[in-house]
């Protein structure tokens, strides 16, 4: 019996609270409606503008970022070539690879397929062969290993593929996530 009473209590102050907050939202749309229906053509003018400012910014970082090199997935020959690369771009994917290694050619095609997508973000590759002081500097030791920069200084890794579910036959969308998690992309 008193169960019940407590059951109904807490349903009908659930509902109470829901149409209090429904209410609320309501009000909300309703107020900003209002003000859209009350511009006048100089302020939809002015909202015109604005926003096509900001497509022009965008379109003028978008060929920024192609100019240095964004938008493709190249390998640099040399460790000094690296640093530079860094310097250019404020986030950059490295693949530190070997010819010689099966699962370097898996995570290249999917690393093609995110420079195209990502402009954001410059991604290269680097062979581990001729680069053993930058190898040793950032600790590498597992091959493949992507090294996440972001501003000129490497802020996270992916070793392996432990972080793309411990298997070969990842998807590119997992990988795309792993990077997003380390804000190396816009995920």
């Amino acid at each position: 019996m008193e169960a019940d009473a407590s059951v109904d209590m807490f349903s009908k102050v659930l509902e109470n609270q829901l149409l209090q907050t429904t209410k609320l939202v309501e009000e909300h749309l309703d107020s900003e409606i209002q003000k859209l229906d009350q511009m006048d053509e100089d302020e939809l003018e002015r909202l015109k503008e604005r926003r096509l400012e900001a497509l022009r910014k965008a379109q003028q970082q978008k060929q920024e970022w192609l100019s240095k090199g964004h938008g493709e997935y190249r390998e640099i020959p040399s460790e000094r070539d690296f640093f530079q690369e860094v310097k250019e771009s404020n986030k950059v994917v490295c693949h530190f690879y070997r010819d010689s290694t099966f699962r370097c050619k898996i995570l290249d095609r999917h690393l093609v397929i995110l420079s195209k997508k990502h402009l954001e973000t410059k991604f290269l590759k680097l062979n581990v062969e001729k680069a053993p002081f930058l190898c040793e500097r950032l600790r590498i030791k597992v091959i493949p290993t992507l090294a996440l920069v972001k501003d000129g200084k490497t802020q996270d890794y992916v070793v392996g593929f432990t972080d793309l579910g411990n298997t070969d036959d990842f998807t590119t969308e997992t990988l795309e996530w792993r990077l997003g998690c380390s804000d190396i992309l816009n995920y």
